[in-house]
């Protein structure tokens, strides 16, 4: 197969922090809009997977948003790919298998440095970046915002064991498409009060200074506050920032602020262009990848329910009971389908996209 398959990145989300408050309910609500009707959505317990609890950690953010974003109805599968060498292996292609047909997938909490270990390289990986350069939307929180990174903050044993200061690899998401971007989420966290400086991911001023000369020249810096989200329209080159508060960007010794309802140009991190299709990438998964999409694309038979109430819209219409018809045709569109009336008469088709609001 030749690897000329133009990409159509989806959005990549990150959450500073609250991705399950009334506020991250907002956040997600730009994300669902954008996605196909009933979307799929792949949440990966790997950031967690060290912990007994990772299934419920991940368990959490499910039920959140069935509750939240039930409008939408989302069909979620909790991935639960948590150690490699395992039976729930990021490798493991049974485990991982949502992850081909995923509209959406996210990640949360845990740790950067186990969520970096445990991926990078890993089948999961490759599919997570496949398929998001096919269109599939990234979201991540906490732990998984810094695990993306060019470099990684690692939080837990420089705040919690009290290592020097140092960075660690980060995933590098974004680096395929020229942008060495370091990702700190909970930027302005205030949980130490007046005792104790919590900002900078729990790294406080003080030590996070000099971490900022460690990192190498033309690296791009962005902390990204509590309860605040940061969507990356790649496809288009923009940077949103969505939620409470904003975000602060740091490059080439310069920093800028922008608050919630401002736009950048994605150039603002970095120089930004397009990558071959398949770089960085094996060629078996992205073939795959391409695959699976060509699938995902194919037109689907309605199902009965819909079938059932194009027939009751039609009898509705033979009575001239307009108002009941166009309740109903609004019911259809919200399960995923468009009723095109013709002269042979009614005609369905699947809804590809729910429309920017």
């Amino acid at each position: 197969m030749s690897d000329n398959t133009q990409i159509m990145p989806g959005l990549v989300v990150l959450f500073g922090s609250g991705e399950t408050t009334p506020s991250g309910r907002k956040i997600f609500e730009h994300v669902f809009r954008q996605l196909p009707p009933q979307p799929r959505v792949a949440i990966l317990e790997t950031p967690a997977g060290f912990e007994l609890n990772s299934a419920q950690v991940a368990g959490r953010v499910a039920d959140f948003l069935r509750q939240r974003m039930k409008n939408y109805q989302p069909q979620i599968d909790i991935v639960a790919a948590r150690k490699l060498g395992t039976p729930n292996s990021p490798d493991n292609p049974e485990v991982i298998a949502p992850l081909w047909e995923a509209d959406m997938v996210f990640m949360g909490p845990g740790s950067p440095s186990y969520a970096t270990r445990q991926l990078q390289g890993s089948l999961a990986w490759q599919i997570i970046q496949a398929r998001h350069r096919l269109g599939m939307s990234v979201t991540l929180a906490s732990a998984a915002t810094v695990a993306v990174g060019k470099y990684a903050i690692p939080v837990y044993e420089i705040y919690k064991v009290g290592e020097d200061i140092h960075w660690k690899e980060g995933l590098n998401l974004l680096g395929a498409y020229e942008l060495p971007v370091v990702f700190v989420p909970h930027w302005n966290n205030n949980d130490g009060g007046e005792e104790l400086d919590t900002s900078r991911c729990f790294m406080g001023k003080a030590r996070f200074e000099p971490l900022l000369e460690m990192l190498p020249d033309g690296i791009a810096v962005v902390g990204i506050d509590e309860q605040t989200g940061l969507l990356l329209d790649l496809l288009n080159g923009v940077c949103r920032v969505v939620g409470r508060d904003g975000i602060s960007l740091i490059r080439g010794g310069r920093g800028r602020r922008f608050l919630s309802g401002e736009t950048f140009a994605m150039t603002e991190m970095g120089d930004f262009e397009y990558p071959e299709p398949s770089k960085d990438l094996s060629l078996e998964v992205w073939e795959q990848a391409i695959s699976a999409k060509d699938i995902l694309d194919e037109p689907a038979a309605p199902p009965a329910k819909i079938v059932e109430l194009v027939e009751k819209r039609e009898s509705a219409r033979a009575q001239k009971e307009w108002e009941i018809a166009d309740d109903i045709r609004e019911q259809i569109r919200n399960l995923g389908w468009q009723v095109m009336d013709t002269e042979e008469g009614p005609e369905l088709e699947k809804v590809k996209s729910i429309s920017k609001k």
